[in-house]
């Protein structure tokens, strides 16, 4: 029995290196490889026929399927599937390649270069359209509020996250206001704030109005009111996208697929749908094909992993591509950049 069992499991490998060889292949070529060009370019150990006998019998299990007449195969989704889940290393990233992102990275001034920076590094060392969320408001923490009088009647606010993401917002008073009053206001507002998730400081800037004197609290209700609102109604996420050019080297297999993925990189929605909710800063995560939920990209491979400086994920950051994509460099790449943008949040 234990015999039978190693023989079984011998088998299954062997096929599991078959379908990894026809991966690979079939990403490097854009062809559908047949069993001449594996005996030709990989060292199997076994002989051409047990190659077909193992091509025919993933091809009977769905892991791979034959497009045309011709005597290739291509991986399916379930082959694809098959092959990121059994991935034993990822493929590690050179010395310069790290060096690169250390550089690129750490010349950033702020929030917005921070991720400018990554959706463009993302899309050069993986070669395919890039995605990074803004760090979500609703995950952050209050690190300062600022009021600054513009007018007698009208004060700026600002708002700063621990990532350093910065809302603005300039109020229009119902009366003039003098610096005292917003000075004071300033300060209650950040006693109560520093340091507090949204949740928390909404509770408490909602009751800071009756801590005024009546004359006061329409002033102050304004001020308050369009803080709230930034902190609460701010449900819209920022989405940085890059290298949407380099999904045309895929050539006219992939033509027909580029017109639907190039109208969902424009739509923020179905970008944050695609990037899905980051609970923490890793593992990376893959969906492949259909395992899409999007109309229109099942034939789209996903790649993403969530960052931010502690435990839980502030936002996600990937790349999206066609399912033949080298999945072991690609998630090498997310993996690497989005640790790297993690310590540098949790340094800002």
């Amino acid at each position: 029995m234990r015999c039978g069992r190693c023989a079984r499991l011998s088998v299954d490998d062997r096929k599991l290196d078959v379908l990894r060889a026809i991966v690979e292949d079939y990403v490097a070529t854009q062809e559908p490889v047949g069993s001449k060009a594996l005996v030709d370019r990989h060292h199997l150990g076994v002989s051409p026929a047990t190659i077909r006998n193992d091509m025919a019998a993933l091809e009977e299990e769905g892991y791979i399927a034959q497009p045309h007449t011709s005597a290739g195969r291509v991986p399916t989704d379930k082959g694809y599937r098959l092959f990121v889940d059994r991935l034993s290393t990822v493929k590690p990233l050179s010395s310069p390649e790290k060096r690169a992102i250390q550089t690129f990275l750490d010349g950033a001034v702020d929030l917005d270069d921070v991720v400018s920076r990554t959706v463009r590094l993302l899309a050069q060392l993986t070669r395919q359209a890039a995605v990074v969320q803004y760090p979500s408001l609703s995950r952050s923490l209050v690190r300062h509020v600022e009021l600054v009088m513009l007018a007698p009647a009208r004060v700026l606010v600002v708002l700063i996250t621990d990532t350093g993401r910065v809302e603005q917002r300039i109020v229009d008073l119902p009366s003039d206001a003098d610096d005292a009053l917003v000075g004071e206001l300033r300060a209650r507002i950040n006693a109560l704030a520093v340091g507090q998730d949204f949740a928390t400081v909404e509770a408490q800037v909602t009751e800071l109005t009756d801590r005024f004197g009546p004359e006061d609290r329409a002033t102050i209700a304004a001020v308050t009111g369009t803080l709230l609102t930034t902190l609460i109604e701010r449900h819209e996420e920022r989405v940085a996208v890059a290298g949407t050019g380099n999904l045309a080297r895929y050539g006219q297999e992939f033509d027909r697929e580029l017109e639907p993925l190039l109208s969902a990189l424009e739509e923020h929605v179905v970008l944050l749908r695609l990037l899905g909710e980051a609970t923490s800063p890793t593992p990376v995560r893959v969906r492949i094909g259909s395992e899409n939920a999007q109309t229109g990209l099942s034939a789209t491979s996903v790649v993403t992993s969530g960052y931010g400086p502690g435990e839980l994920a502030l936002a996600s950051m990937g790349v999206v591509g066609p399912t033949r994509m080298d999945y072991p460099g690609t998630i090498a790449a997310v993996g690497a950049v989005a640790r790297y943008v993690s310590k540098i949040l949790a340094a800002h």
